[in-house]
């Protein structure tokens, strides 16, 4: 059963906001655009969230940074999934695939950390088992 994101019981801190990116099928500036719209969502609902594309996506572009680096912004990622309660993974298309996505369940194994699967449209949730 499908849980609503109101429902979670959350510590302090936040979530960590998984997204597909690199081959999202709109292009970069689309794949920032609809996470940061989720972002929003989860925010006004009351789950304190950081989205990795939509921090990063800017900086690459303000900076001139390849956007398309693991090399580059894995690492930083990762710092700071580390102090994230979880990882909640937007179930957008191409989520499966991502690289990056495929990194972060990783480290959230890794960690020990609760591993959520977020529904984009209506914001519930499904805890992972991989």
């Amino acid at each position: 059963m499908l849980n609503t994101v109101e429902g979670l019981r959350l510590p302090k801190g936040y979530w960590y906001l998984g997204s597909p990116y690199s081959r999202w099928e709109g292009g970069l500036d689309d794949a920032a655009f609809t996470i940061a719209k989720i972002r929003g969502r989860l925010v006004l609902a009351g789950v304190a969230n950081f989205s990795p594309i939509v921090h990063s996506h800017y900086v690459a572009r303000a900076a001139n940074i390849d956007p398309y680096s693991h090399a580059i912004w894995l690492p930083d990622d990762k710092s700071i999934f580390e102090l994230s309660h979880g990882i909640l993974v937007a179930a957008l298309a191409g989520w499966r695939e991502s690289h990056g996505i495929t990194e972060e369940i990783k480290w959230a194994r890794e960690h020990d950390k609760p591993r959520v699967l977020l529904d984009p449209e209506d914001l519930t949730w499904e805890a992972m088992l991989y």
